[in-house]
């Protein structure tokens, strides 16, 4: 399996991400990702990363689950998302978008089968 892109910078609005162009937030799985576009599953910063989009990162081989909750801690994740990953038993990290990608690059750049959904506003 490929390796999770790592990601270089984090600013308030901006991130980078090996091999993608720069973008505001992102969906990162082993071998790749994509600027992460709320309107697919109508996600809001409540009620929160829905489950669609955490199956998603199941079904492209996600072992391990990184949800970040944007620099102001905003973004929450509904409690259908939190089930299907702990139904799934995957370890599952979720965090402000500093720590969560500090947790997210140190799994990648050990080989985890790692993915995530990273917020990088409020």
């Amino acid at each position: 399996m490929e390796r999770s892109p790592l990601i270089t910078r984090i600013s308030w609005g901006e991130m980078e991400v090996e091999g993608l162009p720069s973008g505001k937030d992102f969906v990162l799985y082993p071998g790749g990702g994509s600027v992460w576009d709320w309107g697919v599953y109508g996600t809001r910063h409540e009620p929160g990363i829905r489950d669609g989009e955490v199956r998603e990162l199941l079904g492209r081989g996600c072992a391990v689950v990184v949800l970040s909750q944007g620099m102001e801690r905003r973004l929450k994740a509904t409690p259908e998302a939190l089930e299907v990953l702990r139904e799934a038993g995957v370890d599952v990290y979720v965090d402000e978008t500093r720590g969560a990608v500090e947790v997210y690059n140190r799994l990648a750049g050990a080989g985890e089968a790692v993915g995530g959904l990273f917020h990088s506003t409020c």
